[in-house]
């Protein structure tokens, strides 16, 4: 978690140092690293940055890449912390396999 707020953090002001470069006609940071920050964790400051400063709204893989990015990453956070709630069934638990049904098919033990 707090890697997750460091680096949000760090997105929202990379988002706000490249806004303000862009008004001022000077180096810009690339779009694949804005996109990158994102990718790593940074998706929710990189949707602020885009609100707070009005900045990349008009580019499309900005507009609609980074909530897609944002979307994969909640859905995988999703999938993790309820991937441990399940039962944990081993391939061993024929039972689990086949129901409750009677069989002469066995599995191999590794």
């Amino acid at each position: 978690m707090i890697y997750l707020a460091i680096i949000n953090i760090v997105t929202l002001i990379v988002y706000g140092v490249d806004k303000l470069k862009a008004k001022r006609h000077q180096w810009r940071i690339p779009e694949s690293t804005l996109i990158l920050l994102a990718v790593i964790g940074g998706s929710i400051g990189a949707l602020l940055g885009m609100k707070i400063w009005h900045h990349k709204t008009k580019h499309k893989k900005f507009k609609y890449g980074i909530p897609i990015i944002l979307a994969l990453q909640l859905a995988l956070a999703v999938y993790i912390m309820y991937s441990d709630l399940l039962p944990n069934h081993s391939f061993q638990d024929e039972k689990w396999l086949l129901g409750n049904s009677t069989s002469c098919i066995t599995l191999p033990q590794p």
